[in-house]
């Protein structure tokens, strides 16, 4: 189950099926990144395409008298879509059309398309199912930053995250058994809906084959506190201080940075090192980057020694390699260096420090209390990192008798903490305080097993910065082991438990992160026999995950946080 695989195998379908000859690539937003995830322009421009349009930009059609052309569509199935192109078979600027669309299309708008198809110069319609965002191998997103409004579906994200899921069981030939987390009902609306469309449109299930996946649907809310963690592992790390978006990241901010480093590509298709290097934790990263940078200034000294017609020839032809491998040293020696200073810049071990044993150790309010305080003193700290610590604490010890939250929260009104991160802290309790959480996220009442993370998160490479292990770490292995409770992850309908499952998809309402992304890794390692696959509405970082709290708690009473009586909403 690679994403990423399957992602690619459509489009090379999409760009040989067509006769030979030079294309134009028709795409709308949405289908724009889902391309640019998997391939770079040049790689695009290898499979005869020579010009890349957009049917959502005000200048399409910007060019005439190209019939010479063929059009390959490549488009979400929504009504604006259609709608453009009809207009655009009215008035063909080019001489054939292959039109692919991303998801199921409607047999009314098909014919619709055929009606305004005068000059019969479509070829070809078909559904090729990539509309989701392949991020690695076993990790993808639908790209939505919100998904609930007062606590409940937002309407268009319920039918997009529908959409975007049967698209991945269907590149993927997949008709899973569905379970879903019993408290949370956002899990059952989606899983319900899905079982829906997947009995609707049987025919596109029916792939002959033993049915031993499974689609688990989860509920962020029930793991507010991965999400708010500092990482220490590259991909999560760079995502967490520097934002990955779509593969990219803005370096523009950094004081100095030469022009063609203001946005890099990080992508696990195109950067080799950046692939070897994803789960590796920071410590390991700065060795295997100096040995880049030797094996980088070896070449280059190789290439100073052109003497003979023969030497140029073997640099000219290795010279497109040289390029590549001296760029790709100087984005990751930038972004590490980034990172490195930012961690300096900002305390991020000392803060880290406190999150890991607020996270994972065993109950001490004291010693963790005394702990928060002491940081929230220090100047260095970002007030985005003081205000986490908070959650993080109001999270633990929620239900605690002696419970300083309030206290807290003074310390960080004396810091000038902004109005926005003091109610997030209200506004997290409400949206995944203990009410909210069907699973017993800081082992509260089982102290062995607590111990034994703790011991866990001491031996091999991890140290007292990756103790903390997500939640989903625990519900995959009790899954894989047959030990996951029916009646906290129930089947939908029907259908029961048919065998172990040795194809899972994970799916988390409210987004998933790279951590998460590093847990499954190590499962599909440990588990052979297993595939594991993970999806989530997004891949959050701390700064995304609050935005979508805060989306997702407007307007809600208060009903959870009334005691906190030092934070006022207007």
């Amino acid at each position: 189950m690679n994403v990423i695989s399957a992602i690619k195998a459509y489009v090379v379908k999409m760009t040989s099926e067509s006769e030979p000859g030079m294309k134009v690539l028709l795409m709308d937003k949405e289908t724009t990144s889902v391309i640019s995830m998997v391939y770079g322009q040049s790689e695009i421009q290898q499979k005869e395409v020579f010009l890349l349009e957009r049917i959502d930009s005000p200048n399409f059609p910007n060019s005439t008298g190209l019939r010479y052309l063929k059009c390959l569509a490549f488009l979400r199935p929504t009504q604006q879509n259609i709608s453009a192109l009809c207009s655009e078979l009215r008035n063909p600027k080019y001489g054939a059309y292959y039109i692919y669309f991303s998801n199921i299309i409607a047999k009314a708008d098909i014919k619709i398309l055929a009606e305004h198809d005068e000059h019969e110069v479509v070829k070809e319609v078909q559904e090729l199912y990539m509309d989701y965002l392949a991020v690695n191998p076993h990790l993808f997103s639908l790209g939505l930053s919100s998904t609930m409004t007062m606590l409940n579906w937002n309407p268009s994200a319920l039918q997009l995250s529908v959409q975007g899921i049967i698209s991945v069981l269907l590149s993927l030939k997949k008709c899973p058994i569905i379970r879903y987390q019993a408290n949370s009902n956002v899990c059952k609306d989606l899983g319900t809906r899905i079982d829906e469309v997947i009995n609707k449109e049987s025919s596109l299930f029916a792939f002959n084959q033993i049915n031993n996946s499974l689609l688990l649907i989860l509920d962020r809310r029930d793991d507010p506190v991965t999400p708010l963690l500092n990482q220490w592992t590259y991909q999560a790390m760079v995502h967490e201080l520097l934002t990955i978006n779509n593969n990219r990241v803005n370096l523009s901010n950094i004081p100095g940075v030469a022009k063609e480093l203001t946005e890099v590509v990080l992508s696990v298709e195109q950067d080799t090192f950046y692939a070897k290097n994803i789960f590796l934790n920071y410590g390991e990263i700065g060795t295997n980057i100096k040995q880049l940078m030797d094996h980088f200034q070896a070449k280059a000294k190789s290439h100073q020694k052109i003497e003979t017609i023969a030497d140029m020839k073997n640099f000219v032809e290795s010279y497109p390699q040289f390029k590549k491998l001296s760029g790709n040293v100087t984005k990751h020696v930038t972004v590490i260096g980034e990172l490195s200073a930012m961690v300096n810049r900002h305390n991020l071990l000392d803060v880290s420090e406190i999150e890991q044993e607020l996270s994972s150790q065993n109950n001490d309010h004291h010693a963790h209390l005394q702990s928060i305080k002491k940081l929230l003193t220090n100047d260095k700290i970002r007030d985005t990192d003081a205000a986490k610590l908070v959650m993080l604490y109001a999270l633990r010890y929620q239900n605690h008798s002696n419970n300083d939250v309030t206290g807290l929260i003074e310390l960080l009104k004396k810091r000038n903490v902004s109005d926005r991160l003091l109610k997030n802290i209200v506004n997290i309790l409400e949206y995944a305080g203990s009410h909210a959480r069907q699973s017993d996220l800081f082992n509260v009442e089982n102290a062995v097993k607590i111990t034994k993370r703790f011991i866990k998160g001491l031996s091999g490479v991890d140290n007292v910065y990756t103790q903390h292990k997500p939640l989903l770490h625990e519900t995959l292995e009790d899954l894989i082991k047959g030990k996951l409770k029916e009646q906290m992850y129930p089947y939908l309908g029907s259908h029961g438990a048919n065998g172990r499952p040795q194809d899972i998809i994970i799916f988390i309402i409210g987004g998933a992160t790279y951590e998460e992304s590093l847990t499954v890794h190590s499962i599909n390692k440990n588990y052979p026999s297993f595939n594991v696959l993970l999806g989530g509405t997004t891949i959050h970082n701390s700064s995304s995950f609050l935005n979508e709290v805060e989306q997702a708690t407007k307007n809600c009473a208060r009903r959870h946080t009334r005691n906190i009586r030092n934070i006022h909403f207007d």
